[in-house]
């Protein structure tokens, strides 16, 4: 037998020595394991936004940015976006493998089936004042959801976590169309059983008890193609967020809705909103230049949102599926004719082919091309981050069950380094 793989760390205050194990990894770096470090050593790690430490092992994402790589349970992204669906992926992601076609069929069943909501959880929208966004709205009901479905809370039970995932992976469109709904003050909508995942969504949204609506073939095929390439993004912001919510051993439906609020921060899911922004900033094409060179000049605050990546260092591959339909949209759709779609296109032709770009691999990212999508499908940048919700969801319950399912799962509790004062006498407030 090899022997097993260690790391040899020395303090050079004392001389002591620690042998530590390394993790294996199937791709990407391998980490090593800190797990007797404090205890043998007396020192903490220190890793402000964990951005070297591995916080778990996983089977659902993997990602290198410098390759420019996305892998789904090792399916590359690109296969996933133009063979699969988004609920073949969400089938994927749950159990491992792709479905045959008798598994897809019963799990598109059952997720049409759960896609309805209680009367009484409906009634909780009223609560919620008329101008509130659609994400404040989001976390509430989504975390109420546990007071409606008790039958999927035993976290321990393995029934319970899957009716669970289904329940939120079926409800989230529901749920975001009624947010919607309340946002403009019209009737919720029903979901139709008779319609696609993304075509009942958009029927939820814009549809009216007034008059017929046709669902766009092309604004349905957009958004399966958004909400693959959003599933999963392995331990980002809201998925850690879950993850450590779930190690409490809080029920599902709160640990999805923790992550909602993580991925509600503009650092996080407010990207494609904060690029359709800058595009109303720069305002019309002849400013361009002016704003590019803002964007190069280093002593200047202004910077192009939606191109470069933090984690892609080459192109991110979402970027290059995206572009394609993104494009599709706007010469198919009708009454697309707003001047934001003609600057968004300059900008995105300057930024391929300026040589300051390319060197710095600053290439337009998911986030500006499915800012475009939105607006161009009638979705107002309120809903962006519900939308981004949506096909997350996918990828918090997977992440979520796959934690709750781990043989040595434990309570998340990071540590700190101390800065604060040091022990010091209470005094009495007639002597300070």
């Amino acid at each position: 037998m090899m022997n097993e793989h260690t790391v040899t760390i020395t303090d050079n205050k004392t001389g002591k020595q620690i042998e530590l194990p390394v993790k294996q990894s199937t791709l990407g770096p391998q980490a090593v394991d800190i797990g007797r470090f404090f205890r043998e050593m007396g020192y903490f790690t220190y890793d402000p936004g964990f951005l070297s430490t591995a916080s778990c092992q996983s089977e659902l994402t993997y990602l290198d940015g410098e390759k420019g790589e996305l892998l789904y349970r090792g399916y590359p992204i690109e296969q996933l976006a133009e063979q699969s669906n988004f609920i073949e992926v969400a089938y994927l992601m749950l159990y491992g493998d792709l479905p045959g076609k008798d598994n897809l069929e019963s799990f598109t069943n059952i997720i049409v089936r759960h896609s309805m909501l209680n009367e009484s959880l409906k009634r909780l929208f009223g609560g919620f004042h008329h101008d509130a966004h659609p994400m404040a709205t989001m976390v509430g009901v989504v975390g109420s959801l546990s007071a409606f479905y008790h039958d999927s809370t035993d976290i321990r039970n393995i029934d319970h976590r899957e009716i669970a995932a289904h329940r939120l992976i079926a409800k989230m469109p529901t749920i975001a169309a009624a947010s919607y709904k309340h946002s403009i003050g019209e009737p919720q909508v029903y979901p139709d059983n008779s319609l696609s995942y993304t075509g009942n969504l958009l029927n939820m949204m814009f549809s009216v008890p007034c008059e017929p609506y046709e669902i766009n073939p092309i604004a349905e095929k957009a958004l399966d193609l958004i909400f693959i390439l959003h599933v999963d993004h392995e331990q980002n912001a809201s998925t850690s967020t879950v993850r450590l919510a779930g190690s409490s051993l809080a029920n599902p439906f709160a640990c999805i809705s923790s992550g909602i609020t993580a991925l509600w921060g503009p650092a996080h899911g407010g990207a494609n909103e904060a690029a359709l922004n800058m595009l109303d900033q720069i305002g019309d094409i002849s400013n361009i230049p002016k704003f590019v060179a803002r964007a190069k000049d280093k002593n200047d605050e202004f910077r192009l949102v939606g191109f470069g990546h933090r984690v892609y260092k080459n192109y991110d591959p979402r970027a290059r599926l995206i572009r394609k339909m993104c494009h599709e949209v706007l010469e198919k759709l009708e009454n697309n004719n707003d001047p934001m779609f003609e600057l968004a296109l300059k900008l995105e032709e300057i930024a391929l082919n300026d040589e300051y770009f390319i060197e710095r691999k600053l290439y337009p990212n998911v986030d500006f091309y499915s800012g475009l999508i939105y607006k161009a499908l009638g979705i107002p940048t309120n809903m962006f981050t519900v939308m981004f919700s949506i096909a997350r969801t996918v990828g918090w319950v997977a992440q979520w069950s796959e934690m709750i399912a781990e043989h040595n799962q434990r309570i998340g509790r990071p540590r700190q380094v101390y800065v604060g004062p040091t022990m010091r006498d209470y005094v009495d407030i007639s002597k300070r």
